[in-house]
């Protein structure tokens, strides 16, 4: 069974209706007994007054009726309007809601009274919420990604990295990254990586290394010099630096300590030397130019992709944690941190109020179209139910003020001695 949301609004409608028209029942009956009585000063001032009642009372009903219906079913002109002009209406409705009650003084106020970034804290730091979230922008991944491939994307993307990597920025950037490593002691493992690898490289190629020092041996002493002493220097010039290579050890060493006063050097002065820090501009740019790079930068790129897609895909897989914590990490943000919560609420606010005209006329446009889309029992029945115990109060106002003035009249003709009977 349905229920009617609109019932209590029915029996209020039905019992102002019924009091209206008991009163204009009640004036007809005071118009009859008013004629049917002896002619007196009393009966006509009942009759003249319960007239005057009588006639206010219909016209008020015929007006408050032609609103909604044909009075009697009658197809009168300029009667039934609401129905008749439904779409009107339904327009002038929309522009009066759009220009009124949606102003952007309005929009103002509330905006400043919602605290925009205490709600987005909340859903942020909330597990239950943010976890969907989290899992559609690791649905969302694929398709960006897909999009950065595009051959568009990556001519784009050739053009402008090497821009900005050889900005002015760059060196402040390339100085802060290496001020972490440095502050964690990276940059140390970095010189052992390197050092491990020349060692390697030193072992694998000792032949070849040794034939090239007694060659130039050779050609700096002659060939006498180059045969007798050739190969002993070669291999003593290859013990020594394996030698020294040896002796730098991972805690500390003269090179060590020289690598980390070079570092640390190298660093102030990209922080503080506009020119070396366009040298390193340049110098990137260069790299990031070459062919080789770019394919290997291209390569590197086509496994990371298909790695996170692979790994979006999964509900609890990385891509997914690490979202989830940086949705976390940013509603702790919004919580604490005043700046942030200031430039949320100004983007809020330009973006809400940057597409108010376009949501005002897009609203009256929706509410008039809606409203023209009613039938006429729809609309009839809707507007009569919010308006209609209203309107009853204006029938029985009518028909006491005209039981009323018809009163006054009668005496006042009566006191004239204008009264015919």
């Amino acid at each position: 069974m349905t229920i009617d949301p609109d019932a209590g609004l029915r029996r209020s409608l039905r019992r102002h209706r019924l009091f209206a028209s008991s009163l204009l029942g009640l004036m007809a009956a005071l118009t009859a007994l008013g004629y049917a009585l002896p002619y007196g000063p009393w009966s006509g001032l009942l009759r003249d007054a319960a007239r005057a009642g009588l006639i206010g009372g219909v016209a008020d009903w015929f007006a408050v009726t032609a609103l909604f219906r044909h009075p009697l079913g009658l197809p009168i002109p300029h009667t039934a309007i609401l129905p008749a002009q439904k779409e009107r209406l339904g327009l002038a409705l929309g522009r009066f809601v759009a220009n009124h009650v949606f102003t952007e003084a309005d929009i103002r106020k509330l905006l400043v009274n919602l605290d925009s970034p205490a709600i987005l804290a909340r859903f942020l730091s909330d597990p239950a919420a943010t976890a969907p979230a989290a899992e559609a922008l690791a649905g969302m991944l694929p398709k960006l990604l897909a999009s950065i491939e595009d051959g568009r994307a990556r001519r784009l993307l050739a053009r402008l990295l090497p821009r900005l990597i050889g900005g002015k920025a760059a060196g402040v950037v390339v100085a802060r990254a290496l001020g972490g490593l440095v502050e964690g002691g990276r940059h140390q493992e970095v010189l052992s990586f390197i050092l491990s690898q020349l060692r390697e490289t030193l072992h694998a190629r000792e032949e070849v290394l040794q034939a090239a020092i007694k060659e130039r041996v050779r050609e700096q002493g002659g060939r006498l010099v180059g045969w007798a002493i050739g190969a002993t220097v070669a291999k003593r010039v290859l013990t020594a630096v394996n030698a020294e290579l040896d002796r730098i050890g991972p805690d500390s060493s003269e090179l060590r300590d020289a690598f980390d006063d070079w570092v640390r050097h190298e660093i102030g002065r990209l922080e503080s030397d506009p020119a070396r820090a366009a040298e390193l501009g340049r110098a990137m740019q260069g790299v990031l130019a070459h062919d080789t790079v770019k394919a290997w930068a291209w390569d590197v790129w086509a496994r990371l992709r298909r790695a996170l897609e692979r790994d979006a895909q999964l509900p609890h897989g990385r891509t997914v944690a690490v979202i989830e914590a940086a949705l976390a990490n940013l509603g702790e943000v919004l919580g604490q941190d005043a700046l942030a919560q200031a430039r949320v609420n100004k983007a809020v606010e330009t973006l809400v109020l940057n597409l108010l005209p376009q949501a005002q006329a897009q609203g009256a446009k929706f509410i008039g179209r809606v409203v023209g889309q009613w039938d006429t029992a729809t609309i009839t029945d809707r507007l009569e139910l919010r308006v209609g115990k209203d309107l009853q109060y204006i029938r029985v106002n009518g028909t006491i003020v005209g039981f009323l003035l018809g009163a006054v009249i009668s005496l006042v003709v009566t006191g004239l001695g204008l009264h015919g009977g």
